[in-house]
């Protein structure tokens, strides 16, 4: 079965099920994609605007942070809380928030505003967006509270037979259950889907290389993107006029704009140009790249027949909270010693296999495993041994462990329109991709058309 190139370029290089998908696409419309954030209390983030009561002990006694659910349809997160920040006359690092959600859908989410009052929220005018007010919290949101997301997504233009495509989705439902849960990929959108690059940009800074990193960043066109967009890349790409570019690149490249500007005036200082970014943009560089080795470790394990639901000698495995979500800092590495516990574990869903998110901080694996991630490292030209630290890398290069796969939990399955059509319901714990999941039960052929 093969698989798309964009996907191999991402380092997703096999499927971790058999059966054909049903094909389709996603995002026709932003109402067909849903996501609703969960939070460890059992509160949720909910489209319709319904505020729970006493989220995370909010009360009404005023507290230095303010708790809202932020409701975006056709947003890209960076730039809604930016212009949510703006409404609101205040600095965008006052607002606080855990995850990024998909830009061509409809997505709830909470949200914390520092040293903001109730009534400051309805002063909030930005089309697409609403933001309700829960309560005052002693403490910022972050991602500590976060648990993961309800998705309620419609896949349109089945190419599969009615009366096959409820069983065909059930049967690789099934394959995913049989290892564990889905393939715990880094989705398309970690490194932006019609020009992925993220990853790209990621490596040059990890390396050092920060003149390529901007030119990547600013200037490699792709012919998924706007023609203007495009036209002004391929013009910067020829003459290296940074001070030509900030006035022709249009606004709607906000973060290539903010770089430009300051390279007007400092046309050597690229790690200055990447520091006008947001914080979290720029951590999302490097985290991208390591995102790609990821999936390069984890398509390589499946290659070879590794199992992801049973460690092998050198294998990380990490516990299960009682929430469900993996404590990554919580490691074991498997020896002759303690593999028949730990496989016992593995089986009452007490661990899970893991693999490292390969950073300054973070070992590669021993045994069979290990020897792969130093081969997958040698070909992409990195250092083993001495990953190199600097500026940009201290930004979040530390790496960690990441579980080989991901449960899923309440799925639920409709049809509609002759079979036309599917309706998909699920959650997933966060810094899960629905995309992923998705990928195995569809299959594009194409997956920029399908609305990946």
């Amino acid at each position: 079965m093969g698989v798309p190139a964009v996907d191999k370029l991402l380092g997703m290089e096999v499927y971790a099920t058999k059966t054909d998908g049903v094909g389709g696409s996603i995002k026709a419309s932003v109402d067909d994609f849903i996501v609703e954030e969960a939070l460890i209390d059992g509160s949720k983030a909910s489209i319709s605007g319904t505020v729970p009561s006493s989220v995370l002990g909010s009360t009404s006694q005023r507290q230095r942070y303010l708790l809202c659910i932020l409701i975006k349809r056709n947003w890209d997160t960076f730039i809604a809380i930016k212009n949510t920040a703006k409404s609101l006359g205040i600095n965008p690092v006052r607002v606080q928030f855990a995850g990024i959600k998909d830009a061509k859908a409809t997505t709830a989410q909470y949200i914390t505003l520092e040293n903001a009052l109730i009534e400051d929220v309805a002063k909030v005018d930005v089309k697409g967006v609403q933001v309700y007010p829960v309560g005052y919290m002693r403490d910022m949101f972050s991602l500590f509270y976060l648990l993961g997301n309800n998705f309620t997504i419609t896949i349109k233009n089945l190419n599969t037979p009615q009366s096959a495509v409820k069983a065909r989705i059930e049967q690789i439902v099934q394959e995913m259950n049989s290892i564990g849960g889905i393939p715990n990929f880094f989705g398309h959108q970690r490194f932006g889907t019609s020009r992925p690059i993220t990853h790209l940009v990621g490596k040059a800074l990890m390396q050092g290389r920060f003149e390529e990193a901007a030119m990547l960043f600013l200037a490699k066109p792709s012919v998924h993107e706007h023609p203007e967009s495009r036209q002004v890349r391929q013009e910067l790409q020829e003459t290296g006029d940074y001070k030509r570019a900030s006035e022709t690149f249009p606004k709607q490249l906000r973060f290539e704009k903010l770089m430009l500007n300051y390279l007007a005036e400092n046309p050597v200082d690229f790690v200055g140009a990447f520091q006008r970014l947001p914080p979290k943009l720029q951590a999302l560089f490097v985290q991208a790249h390591q995102s790609y080795l990821f999936n390069r470790f984890l398509s390589r394990r499946i290659k070879r027949g590794l199992p992801l639901n049973t460690a092998e000698e050198g294998d990380f495995v990490v516990s299960i909270e009682r929430a469900g979500l993996p404590l990554t800092t919580a490691e074991k590495l498997v020896t002759a010693q303690n593999s028949g516990q730990i496989n016992d574990a593995l089986r009452t869903g007490r661990m899970r296999v893991a693999l490292p998110i390969w950073g300054i901080k973070q070992k590669l694996s021993n045994g069979v495993m290990g020897e792969v991630e130093r081969e997958i490292l040698t070909e992409e030209g990195l250092e083993i041994e001495n990953l190199k630290i600097n500026v940009m890398s201290r930004t979040s290069g530390r790496g960690s462990l990441r579980a080989v796969t991901a449960p899923v939990r309440n799925f639920k399955l409709t049809s509609a329109d002759n079979g036309s059509s599917a309706t998909l319901s699920f959650m997933l714990l966060r810094g899960c991709y629905a995309t992923v999941y998705l990928r195995e039960l569809m299959k594009p052929t194409d997956p920029l058309t399908a609305g990946f």
